[in-house]
C-alpha cells in the first residue's frame, strides 16, 4: 500500500471531460469524478445496470450451418469479395439487423452536480489517491484552501463526499449554492421516464428508472417479472444544507451551517425492479459518518494491496503496475456481473459502441490475464460467471445451428437473457477459436490454484462442452484432409480474428493459427483434467477421440519472409500483411506452445514472427507485448512509449492506431476509440510486466526473463502455476535470492537463476540444490528460501 501510494494521479487544472475526470469504484459501482470551474459533477456507472431490451428478429431466416455453408460454396471463388453475391449482402443485413439496434448496452445512472458561485470559488486540480482510493479535489473558496474528499465505499454501492480545511470543521466555508440530479442525457425516450424527489426536510432527492425487458417500454408491459430498475440517492449531512429549488431534480444549498460540516452520500440501488424501492421511499442515510466509513473503504484497500507487490528500478513501470490494478479493482468484483468493454463507467453513448458488449475474441479475456500472476484469482470469478451464463445459449446454437454436441461460444454477448447467437453473421460469427478461446482461464484458474473443487465444480463442464464441439467440427467430413492432400484433420471453414472475414472459395478460411494454438491448448487441458479429476467411461472416449484428432492435426501455417520462416494467420498468407488482433505470434500467446522453453528451431520462427509483426493498433498494446515478454524480446523502452502514447488524462490506456494499411487509411483518425470509453481490457498491463519478472506458464518457474541487468526489482507473492506464491530480489545482475510459498503442495520446477549450486532454506535448515533445473517437494503451506552458494569460486551472475 505504501509503494502504492507513490503513484497517485494528479491533475492541476480542471477536468471538466469525462477522460480527464477520476475514476473511483468498488467492481460493482463506478464513478467518474469531474471538476468543471463552476461545478463538481460526478457520473455513474455500474455493472449490474444495462439497458436490458434485446432484439432477436429473423430466427427462422437465420438458417443452420450446413445450409448456409452449401448456398455459400455456390459463389464463385473469383469474385474479391463475398458481398459481390446479391444474396450474401442480403443475407448479411438480415442476420446483423438485431445486432444493429442500440440494445442491449450498459445504462448509465445519472449524475451529481454540486454547483458553486465562480467569483467565490476556484477549481485548482485534483489528485486521486490510489492505494486508498480516495480522490482530493482542491478549492480556493472565499480565499480558504479547501478540499472536497471524494470515495467510493469498497463495502456498499455508495459514494462519499466531504468538504474539509486544515482549520477543521468549523472553519469550511460555504462552497456550494446548487445541486442537481441529472438522469442521463441519452436515455432512450422511449423507457418510461425517470422518476425524481426531493425532501429538504430529510436533506435527501432521488430519482429512480425502469428498465423494462420488452423491446419498446410498452406500458403495459409495466411490472413484468423480469424488469429491472435501478435508483440513485443523495442524502445531505446536515439535512438542513439542503433547500428546495425549482424542480424535484435540483435544489439549493443553504448558506447558513450550524455545525460547519457538509457531507453527502450518494447510494445506487439495483436489482429486479420489484425489488428496488420508489423514488419517493428513499431513506436518510443513517450509517456512520465520512471518516469511520473511510476507514473501513480504506481497509479493503489495503487487503487488495496485500496480495502482491513490486518494486522496479524503472518508474514508469512500477507506476503503470500500480495504477492499472488500481483501475482493475475498481472495474471488476465476484459479486457483480462481469463487466463488458467499457467497465462499469459510462456517460451518455460514452461506454456503448458495440454494445459494450462481450467479445470473445480476446477484449473480454484480456483483463482477467493479470487475475493469475498478480494473485487476485477471485477476481476472475466474474468472469467464470459470465461463461456460465452463456452456457445454455452456447449449447443450444452448437445443438441446433451447427448439429454437433457441446458448445459453441459466441463471437458477442450480453449479460441478459439470450436465446440465439446476438451476432450470427457468418463473416465473424464463424470465428472458431472463440470457443476454445472462452474457456482457456478456466484451466488457468485451476493451474494457478489447484483447486480441485473449483475444477469439479466449474471449470470442467464448459471446458468438455468446448472439447466436445471442437471434435465434432473438426471431424466434420468437410474439413477432413482430402481436399487438401494429407491424411489431416482441419479447422475448416474459420475466421482469421478481426482480418478477412470470410473469403470466395474459402481461400483464408482454414486452419487460423489461433485455431489451431487454441484448440491444442484446450485438449491438452483436457487431458490434464481427466487425470487430475478421475476419467468416467464417457470421459475416455471423449478422450481418444482429441487423441485421434491431435495425431492427424494441420501444422502451424508459416511462410517465408525477409526475416526467415514465420508463422501467419492462415495458410497462404502474404508476411507482410498488416494485423489488427496479433494472430501471427498467438502460438507464444494465448497458446503458450512457444516460448523460451522451445527448441531451437521452433524458438526461432517464434522470434522471427514477432520480429516481423505489423500491426495496425488497437488491439496489441497488451496482446503483442505479452507474446514479446513471453520470448524474452519484449524492448521495455519502446513498450514504454507506446504505453505513453495510449495514455489519456485519467491515467488509462485507449486502444490507438498505429499504422494504416490494414483496414484504416490514411486519413482514418488515429485516436478514433479514445472517445468511445475506458477501455477495460488494457488493464492488464500489469501482467506484461509480471511475465518479464517471472514465468511459470509451462510449469517450472523462470525469473526475471526479460528484465534489463542494469536495473535492480523485487517482486512480493506473484502467483506461479502450481499455486506457488513468489517473492524475489534482482539486482547488480544477479537475482539475490527467491522465496517460495506451497498453497497445494505441487512438485516445484525451477529454472536455477545461478551458475552454480543454490542454497534452500526451509525449518531453519539448509541443503544444497545443484543443476540447471531445481526440482524440489514443498509441501502445501510450506515456505522456501533459495540463495546462490557463495564458497569464493565464482561470483552470482544472472544466468
Amino acid at each position: 500500500m505504501e509503494r502504492a501510494a507513490a503513484h497517485g494521479i494528479r491533475y492541476d487544472r480542471p477536468a471538466a471531460t469525462f477522460f480527464e475526470g477520476a475514476l473511483l469504484g468498488n467492481g460493482k459501482l463506478g464513478a467518474v469524478v469531474t471538476t468543471r470551474p463552476d461545478a463538481i459533477v460526478i457520473h455513474f456507472g455500474h455493472n449490474n445496470v444495462w439497458d436490458i431490451r434485446i432484439a432477436e428478429n429473423n430466427k427462422e431466416m437465420i438458417g443452420t450451418f450446413e445450409s448456409l455453408f452449401a448456398r455459400l460454396k455456390e459463389i464463385p471463388a473469383h469474385y474479391g469479395s463475398l458481398s459481390e453475391d446479391p444474396w450474401y449482402r442480403e443475407y448479411v443485413e438480415m442476420a446483423a439487423e438485431n445486432y444493429a439496434r442500440p440494445y442491449p448496452r450498459p445504462m448509465p445512472c445519472g449524475s451529481l452536480l454540486l454547483g458553486f458561485d465562480r467569483r467565490r470559488v476556484e477549481v485548482l486540480g485534483h489528485t486521486l489517491r490510489i492505494h486508498d482510493g480516495m480522490c482530493e479535489i482542491d478549492l480556493l473558496a472565499d480565499g480558504k484552501q479547501v478540499q472536497l474528499l471524494t470515495f467510493v465505499e469498497q463495502d456498499s454501492d455508495a459514494l462519499r463526499v466531504a468538504l474539509r480545511t486544515d482549520g477543521g470543521p468549523e472553519d469550511v466555508p460555504i462552497a456550494f449554492n446548487r445541486v442537481k440530479l441529472i438522469a442521463d442525457p441519452e436515455t432512450p425516450q422511449e423507457l418510461p421516464a425517470p422518476e425524481p424527489y426531493i425532501d429538504a426536510r430529510r436533506g435527501l432527492m432521488a430519482f429512480r428508472q425502469r428498465l423494462p425487458a420488452a423491446v419498446g417500454g410498452e406500458p403495459e408491459d409495466a411490472g413484468a417479472a423480469n424488469d429491472r430498475a435501478f435508483r440513485l440517492t443523495a442524502t445531505f449531512e446536515p439535512a438542513a444544507a439542503l433547500q428546495a429549488g425549482v424542480s424535484s431534480w435540483e435544489g439549493l444549498l443553504n448558506p447558513v451551517q450550524a455545525e460547519g460540516r457538509f457531507e453527502v452520500r450518494v447510494a445506487l440501488d439495483e436489482g429486479l425492479d420489484a425489488d428496488v424501492p420508489e423514488a419517493d421511499a428513499a431513506q436518510q442515510d443513517g450509517e456512520a459518518e465520512f471518516a469511520s466509513a473511510f476507514a473501513k473503504s480504506a481497509d479493503c484497500w489495503s487487503r487488495y494491496w496485500s496480495r502482491s507487490g513490486v518494486a522496479l528500478g524503472d518508474a514508469f513501470l512500477e507506476r503503470v503496475w500500480y495504477r492499472n490494478l488500481y483501475f482493475f479493482n475498481c472495474a471488476v468484483s465476484p459479486d457483480a456481473i462481469c463487466p463488458g468493454l467499457f467497465a462499469n463507467w459510462s456517460y451518455g453513448k460514452i461506454g456503448s459502441e458495440w454494445h459494450g458488449d462481450y467479445h470473445m475474441n480476446y477484449n473480454t479475456q484480456q483483463p482477467f490475464w493479470l487475475a493469475f500472476s498478480s494473485n487476485h484469482v477471485d477476481k476472475h470469478l466474474a468472469y467464470v460467471d459470465m461463461v456460465e451464463r452463456i452456457g445454455p445459449v452456447s449449447r443450444k446454437w452448437a445443438r441446433e445451428y451447427y448439429g454437433l454436441r457441446g458448445a459453441y461460444y459466441p463471437h458477442s454477448a450480453y449479460p441478459v437473457e439470450m436465446t440465439m447467437m446476438p451476432y450470427p453473421v457468418p463473416h465473424w460469427g464463424w470465428e472458431i477459436c472463440e470457443t476454445p478461446w472462452t474457456v482457456q482461464s478456466l484451466w488457468w484458474h485451476y493451474l494457478y490454484t489447484m483447486d480441485l473443487e473449483f475444477l469439479a465444480g466449474r471449470a470442467f463442464g464448459p471446458i468438455r462442452d468446448a472439447v466436445l464441439f471442437m471434435v465434432d467440427y473438426i471431424k466434420r467430413p468437410d474439413a477432413r484432409g482430402e481436399a487438401w492432400g494429407d491424411d489431416r484433420y482441419h479447422v475448416y471453414p474459420t475466421v482469421a480474428p478481426e482480418l478477412y472475414e470470410l473469403t470466395p472459395g474459402f481461400r483464408l478460411n482454414r486452419d487460423c493459427i489461433v485455431d489451431l494454438t487454441l484448440t491444442k491448448f484446450l485438449f491438452r487441458a483436457f487431458g490434464k483434467a481427466c487425470a487430475a479429476l478421475g476419467r468416467t467411461e464417457e470421459e475416455a472416449e471423449l478422450l481418444a477421440e482429441v487423441e485421434e484428432v491431435l495425431g492427424h492435426f494441420p501444422d502451424y501455417p508459416t511462410a517465408r519472409s525477409a526475416r526467415g520462416s514465420v508463422f501467419v494467420s492462415v495458410p497462404g498468407e502474404d508476411p507482410e500483411v498488416v494485423y489488427n488482433v496479433p494472430n501471427g505470434v498467438a502460438t507464444v500467446f494465448p497458446g503458450e506452445d512457444h516460448g523460451l522453453h522451445s527448441p531451437p528451431d521452433e524458438y526461432a520462427i517464434a522470434a522471427n514472427s514477432y520480429l516481423n509483426h505489423r500491426n495496425e493498433g488497437g488491439n496489441d498494446l497488451v496482446f503483442y507485448a505479452m507474446a514479446g515478454a513471453r520470448l524474452g524480446m519484449l524492448d521495455l523502452e519502446r513498450f514504454k512509449r507506446q504505453i505513453d502514447y495510449c495514455l489519456l488524462p485519467n491515467g488509462t490506456c485507449t486502444d490507438k492506431l498505429l499504422e494504416a494499411g490494414g483496414r484504416y487509411s490514411d486519413t482514418t483518425p488515429f485516436d478514433y476509440m479514445g472517445q468511445m470509453g475506458i477501455w477495460f481490457e488494457n488493464f492488464a498491463l500489469p501482467a506484461v510486466i509480471n511475465e518479464c519478472l517471472l514465468q511459470s506458464y509451462n510449469g517450472i518457474l523462470r525469473l526475471f526473463p526479460n528484465w534489463p541487468k542494469h536495473l535492480p526489482a523485487s517482486f512480493a507473492t506473484l502467483r506461479a502455476a502450481g499455486g506457488f506464491l513468489v517473492s524475489a530480489s534482482f539486482e547488480s545482475g544477479s537475482v539475490q535470492w527467491v522465496e517460495l510459498v506451497s498453497e497445494a503442495g505441487a512438485p516445484l520446477q525451477i529454472y536455477n537463476p545461478w551458475p552454480g549450486d543454490a542454497t534452500v532454506l526451509r525449518d531453519g535448515a539448509e541443503e544444497t540444490a545443484s543443476g540447471a533445473l531445481l526440482a524440489l517437494d514443498v509441501p502445501a503451506g510450506t515456505s522456501i528460501r533459495l540463495t546462490p552458494v557463495k564458497d569464493g569460486r565464482y561470483h552470482s551472475t544472472r544466468s
